[in-house]
């Protein structure tokens, strides 16, 4: 079924910016650029509410960013938990700390399920004017002498075509729009090596206010308290581990994830009351923040960066703000001649600025998290220094500016 927000998607097929996927990064860029004064449309393949496997930890510097969204009451006011600590477990249980303060602002971090955060952001995204289309995918991008210039899609009836001066991937891990265009220059997907399952628990023994990391061979997973007395369990497992539990998430924790000591303790007796999701992973790191003449890329879908840094969410809030503020800088220019070089040169720029450094520590920290022994040895070596374990949290985040209103 076709939502939209006003019947002006009916009436107007010409805009600004034309985005795809709602989640954090697409609503972000969405909600800035509109209250910027740019016409823009949000297409969203899912009707919301609904469900997205995530670790749904929200860092506290997200605040900052839902503050200037104009939706910062309403997450605190979800009813998610308040996270004050995140902690790392090795296979045998060793462990180490890392405060949420120690990310800045001194604010607790925030566990609150995606069907909810994002509920609040896209009710956001149509109050400020963005023109909404939910439950329907974009079926391809416009082309005009070799520049996406809009959407296609297929809403109820005839294919109908939206035409946008930028056009904003923000699919996430799956690159819907860009991925095509990058096949045509012959770049082939690589296959995927691990698998992520995530779904809501009742009766795990986390610790209160604590978001727990769990290290076992082959991968890594996260258990943290969210809204309704649950816990968010999402773990990542090898394609192979999880071909041999025949693809069955309670088997994969009690024969993989379980091999933590830790795990195996905390997730005794829980039960699952959620779907259980799950999506393959093909890549950690950089994509392609400008893939084609008049399209960029937003969260996931420019970048992936590892899940145990914590610092997901908010380079989709972040990514999705520097896309907008590079879009609003030439505007003006965009709507008198088109002109899109502007725009991806000032992008690609802030885009290396902000999360170069931090995609590559997490590069590194990557290996050891794979690699139980590794993680062991990194966890008693950093449990001796707080001043190590603050410098390591940080540089996940390295980059990371206020940005001045323009």
């Amino acid at each position: 079924m076709t939502c939209l927000n006003s019947s002006l998607a009916k009436q107007h097929t010409c805009f600004d910016v034309a985005i795809a996927g709602a989640g954090p990064a697409g609503t972000s860029a969405a909600i800035h650029l509109a209250t910027a004064g740019a016409r823009v449309l949000l297409v969203e393949q899912k009707k919301f509410p609904r469900e997205k496997l995530c670790g749904e930890f929200i860092s506290p510097e997200c605040l900052d960013h839902f503050a200037r969204l104009g939706v910062a009451q309403r997450m605190i006011s979800s009813g998610g938990a308040s996270l004050n600590r995140t902690v790392f477990y090795s296979r045998s249980g060793h462990c180490v700390g890392v405060p949420s303060e120690w990310f800045g602002s001194g604010k607790l971090a925030l566990g609150l399920s995606r069907a909810e955060m994002d509920k609040n952001l896209l009710e956001r995204a149509k109050e400020v004017g963005v023109v909404v289309i939910e439950g329907i995918p974009v079926s391809d991008v416009l082309m005009k002498r070799q520049a996406v210039q809009g959407l296609h899609l297929k809403v109820a009836g005839p294919a109908k075509d939206y035409h946008a001066l930028v056009t904003i991937d923000a699919t996430g891990r799956t690159r819907a729009l860009a991925r095509p265009l990058e096949r045509e220059r012959h770049s082939l997907p690589k296959k995927a090596r691990l698998v992520a399952f995530k779904a809501h628990l009742e009766n795990t023994r986390v610790t209160e206010g604590v978001c727990e990391i769990y290290f076992y061979s082959g991968g890594y997973g996260g258990l943290s308290s969210v809204e309704h007395g649950l816990s968010n369990l999402c773990f990542i497992a090898s394609a192979e581990d999880v071909r041999r539990c025949e693809s069955k998430p309670e088997r994969v924790i009690q024969e993989i994830v379980s091999k933590n000591a830790r795990a195996a303790f905390t997730l005794a007796g829980a039960q699952a009351r959620s779907e259980w999701l799950a999506v393959s992973l093909e890549r950690f790191g950089r994509a392609i923040p400008v893939p084609a003449l008049g399209m960029l890329t937003v969260g996931d879908a420019a970048a992936f960066i590892d899940p145990f840094t914590g610092s997901g969410m908010l380079m989709a809030l972040e990514s999705g703000e520097v896309a907008a503020r590079a879009i609003i800088s030439h505007l003006d220019e965009l709507r008198l001649d088109q002109c899109f070089e502007p725009v991806a040169r000032d992008y690609r720029l802030q885009y290396a600025q902000r999360f170069n450094s931090r995609l590559r520590i997490s590069a590194v920290l990557r290996r050891a998290a794979f690699l139980p022994r590794l993680a062991e040895a990194a966890i008693i070596l950093t449990s001796a220094s707080d001043r190590l374990r603050c410098k390591l949290a940080r540089a996940t985040r390295r980059g990371t500016k206020k940005i001045v209103e323009a």
